[in-house]
């Protein structure tokens, strides 16, 4: 077991859990160990894997000797590295176990982040984020943005951010400005667990968690909630 740089030994893991993966590296608040992903196109983009007990995951991009990508998320990761099947990183993204690639998700190494998951989850039970529209620039239709992942977050906050943002740009369930817009009596159904024609309240109105706020994101709104949760 290796100490980190002030001499204090990482124990985020058990040598049990860290034995057969390989480029496992300890440090004083983190866990470091060597990951990828692989394209049909572009083949295997490496990478190091940064596991942190508050559950945040940075990867540092080694696909080439020039590449400068760091502190990515796992997702922006998958995207950078070309995979095609892109928004499943959990399984994309792979660690050497015992010489063979395991997605990740078969490994103990999320264990930090699921926990980070579910401190963001409100009491009942429900995820506190509930469903947002955004109109499109082309046909002027809301279209729906479900907020159930961090992944889908990051989806409605990169759509948001687009004002360019149209229709085609929806990453899944292909949609077209030809396509009918919910109908006004069922836009009202946001997924609040409180009520169902809920228009706004403490159970499913989140202003700020790990779910929908991203280390990697340079916007203001991302970069104050990093600020002040390292902080």
């Amino acid at each position: 077991m290796e100490n980190g740089s002030n001499g204090v030994v990482t124990l985020l893991f058990t040598e049990e859990e860290l034995r057969e993966i390989s480029g496992v590296k300890r440090c004083d608040d983190y866990v470091e160990v060597m990951c990828g992903c692989t394209s049909h196109r572009y083949g295997d983009a490496v990478a190091r894997l940064r596991v942190f007990s508050s559950g945040e995951l940075e990867i540092t991009c080694e696909c080439t000797p020039g590449c400068t990508e760091d502190k990515l998320t796992p997702a922006a990761f998958e995207k950078h590295s070309g995979r095609e099947t892109a928004r499943k990183w959990k399984n994309n993204v792979w660690i050497i176990v015992n010489g063979d690639k395991v997605p990740v998700v078969k490994t103990p190494l999320l264990k930090y982040y699921n926990k980070s998951l579910k401190h963001a989850i409100s009491q009942n039970g429900k995820a506190c984020h509930r469903d947002e529209f955004l109109r499109c620039t082309e046909c002027n239709k809301d279209r729906r943005f479900r907020l159930r992942s961090k992944e889908e977050c990051r989806t409605y906050h990169d759509a948001l951010a687009n004002v360019h943002w149209n229709c085609s740009c929806i990453p899944y369930d292909k949609f077209s400005c030809d396509d009918d817009e919910e109908r006004a009596s069922r836009r009202v159904y946001r997924g609040c667990s409180r009520s169902p024609t809920c228009k706004g309240c403490t159970t499913c109105v989140c202003f700020g968690c790990q779910i929908c706020r991203f280390s990697d994101c340079s916007c203001q709104t991302c970069s104050d909630f990093t600020k002040n949760a390292k902080g």
